[in-house]
């Protein structure tokens, strides 16, 4: 997963993610600097601001994790439950028309959490402590996801991942997504990872054998393209946690998981 930007979750990404936050920024939002008459937010402000919004704590374990009584965790109880009476009424309706309903998720901050890698790391990626961070396999799960996982197959509805995971990382995902019980079509048919030696024919616009140039959006989008139009399902409902997992059509509806710790383009 590339990440771009990991900091840039300003003060107006953050107000929307948390709702409450604290409102310091504004002391020094009116003060000159020598190249801009406004002074971004205080980033030791935002830290703060986002571990308020986690409800971040530091287990026995030495790990960072999240608040189930959080604003985070209750945002996504309230994203949770608007989620599941549209898939179940969006599941009946596609199929009474003859559609095969589906679902996508992405993996990163939508199934798996690394709050505990963005606080280790101070939000500053790196391809290597990534690399490891992956391979351990054991990230906690987004509050509710697991269940919204089961909770779509329940329905009859396909469930397919699109993930900007590596496909080197295959294995420690569908392992990592097995602890956290999102145990649903965790083989290839079904989790979309990015194949950069061998990217599949529905991506040659952007990306022949050893020449990926997709951007996040055409990645995502054109998998979910394919999809719908290759493997004839009707995506009801795409679910992620940055912006560039939702766009570029393919999905009738879609769900921002909150997440303000890092940007993706």
């Amino acid at each position: 997963m590339h990440k771009s930007l990991r900091i840039a979750a300003v003060s107006a990404a953050c107000a929307v993610a948390a709702g409450a936050l604290y409102g310091a920024g504004a002391a020094t939002a009116g003060q000159s600097t020598a190249n801009s008459t406004h002074e971004p937010y205080n980033i030791g402000l935002l830290v703060k601001d986002i571990d308020t919004y986690y409800g971040t704590t530091l287990d026995a374990g030495g790990v960072y994790q999240a608040s189930p009584t959080s604003p985070y965790a209750k945002d996504l109880a309230t994203l949770d439950k608007a989620a599941k009476k549209y898939i179940d009424q969006a599941a009946r309706k596609a199929r009474h028309k003859g559609e095969k309903p589906a679902v996508v998720f992405d993996i990163d901050d939508t199934l798996l959490l690394s709050l505990d890698y963005e606080k280790k790391t101070n939000y500053t990626y790196n391809s290597a402590t990534w690399a490891e961070y992956v391979a351990k396999a054991d990230r906690p799960a987004v509050f509710g996801s697991p269940e919204l996982v089961q909770y779509a197959e329940s329905k009859g509805v396909e469930v397919f991942y699109n993930s900007g995971l590596k496909e080197s990382q295959r294995v420690s995902a569908v392992d990592n997504l097995k602890k956290i019980g999102a145990d649903i079509n965790l083989d290839a048919a079904h989790m979309f990872l990015k194949d950069a030696a061998n990217p599949p024919a529905y991506l040659s616009a952007c990306a022949t054998p050893n020449n990926w140039t997709c951007t996040t959006v055409q990645y995502k989008a054109g998998t979910r393209k394919h999809i719908e139009d290759d493997l004839g399902y009707e995506i009801i409902a795409n679910f992620g946690d940055q912006y560039s997992d939702l766009e570029g059509g393919h999905a009738d509806r879609t769900y921002k998981i909150p997440n303000p710790t890092y940007y993706v383009s």
